[in-house]
C-alpha cells in the first residue's frame, strides 16, 4: 500500500513538472528575428541621376496591369523584368573592370562616350542608354495619366507647336516613321527650344546635348504582344497614360540647367 502511494505521488509530481515546462515554453517570449535589410534602389528622378555603382533595376511605380488602357500586363512584365533587367546586367558587367567609370553617373557616361575605352564603348552606349531610357519611360507613365498637358509644359508645347493636337500628331508621325527599333522623343535642345526627335536602338538624346522630356519606346518588344504590327495604334493609345506631372518636373529640371 505504501509503495503504491509513493509511486502515485511520484507520478503526480512528474506530471506537474511536465505541465509547468509546457506552460513556460508557450508563455516565454520568442527570439527576435531581425528584419531583412532592404537596399535602396537607384532611380533616375527629376532631382538626380542614375548611379552606375552598380546600376540597379528600379521597381515599377505601379502594377504590371495598371496601364492597360495602352499597354497589357504581360508586355509590361516582360519589358521591365527581362529587357530592362538585361540592360542593367550588361552595363554592370561592362564596368566590372573599370572602377573609375563606376563612379560616374549613367548620364555622365552617355554624355562623354568618346572618353570610354573603345573595347566597352558600344556596350555602354547600348546598355547605359537602355537603362536610362527605360527608367525615364516608367516614370513618365501613370495609371492616372493621359488627357491634355497642364502647367508650364502645356504652355511650352502650345508656343512651339501651335496646339497639343498638332504636337501629338507630329510626335506620332515621327514615331511611326522611325525605321526599325528606337525611340521618339520630345526634348529641350541646347538653345532652350522644344523639339521632336528620334533615336535608333537605345541611344538617348543626351548624347547629342538634348534633354529628354518625354519619350516613347517603339521597339517591337514594347507593343507587339497586343498590337502586332499596328505601331500607329500603340502610339495613339499611349497618350492615355502619359504622366504630365512628371513631364513638367523634367521640364523644370531642364530649364534650370
Amino acid at each position: 500500500m505504501k509503495n503504491h502511494l509513493t509511486r502515485s505521488i511520484r507520478f503526480l509530481v512528474a506530471g506537474a513538472a511536465l505541465l509547468l515546462l509546457l506552460i513556460s515554453c508557450q508563455t516565454s517570449p520568442q527570439a527576435q528575428i531581425p528584419a531583412p535589410t532592404i537596399q535602396p534602389t537607384a532611380v533616375a528622378s527629376s532631382e538626380g541621376e542614375l548611379s552606375a555603382n552598380p546600376a540597379q533595376l528600379p521597381p515599377l511605380p505601379y502594377d504590371y496591369g495598371a496601364l492597360a488602357t495602352a499597354i497589357d500586363a504581360e508586355t509590361m512584365k516582360l519589358h521591365h523584368d527581362r529587357h530592362h533587367a538585361a540592360y542593367v546586367e550588361n552595363l554592370n558587367a561592362a564596368l566590372t573592370q573599370q572602377p573609375n567609370l563606376q563612379n560616374r553617373s549613367v548620364e555622365a557616361l552617355l554624355r562623354d562616350l568618346n572618353s570610354l575605352p573603345e573595347a566597352i564603348r558600344t556596350t555602354v552606349q547600348n546598355n547605359a542608354g537602355g537603362h536610362l531610357n527605360h527608367t525615364i519611360f516608367w516614370q513618365i507613365m501613370s495609371p492616372n495619366g493621359g488627357g491634355q498637358p497642364t502647367g508650364e509644359i502645356a504652355q511650352a508645347i502650345n508656343q512651339s507647336f501651335g496646339s497639343f493636337d498638332n504636337f501629338r500628331k507630329q510626335f506620332n508621325q515621327a514615331g511611326g516613321d522611325r525605321f526599325g527599333s528606337g525611340w521618339v522623343w520630345l526634348v529641350r535642345n541646347p538653345q532652350g527650344q522644344l523639339q521632336i526627335t528620334t533615336t535608333p536602338n537605345q541611344d538617348n538624346p543626351i548624347t547629342t546635348g538634348n534633354f529628354p522630356l518625354l519619350g516613347n519606346d517603339v521597339w517591337e518588344h514594347a507593343y507587339y504582344l497586343r498590337y502586332q504590327n499596328r505601331r500607329a495604334e500603340y502610339l495613339s493609345n499611349w497618350w492615355n497614360v502619359v504622366n504630365w506631372q512628371e513631364v513638367n518636373r523634367r521640364w523644370q529640371r531642364a530649364s534650370q540647367r
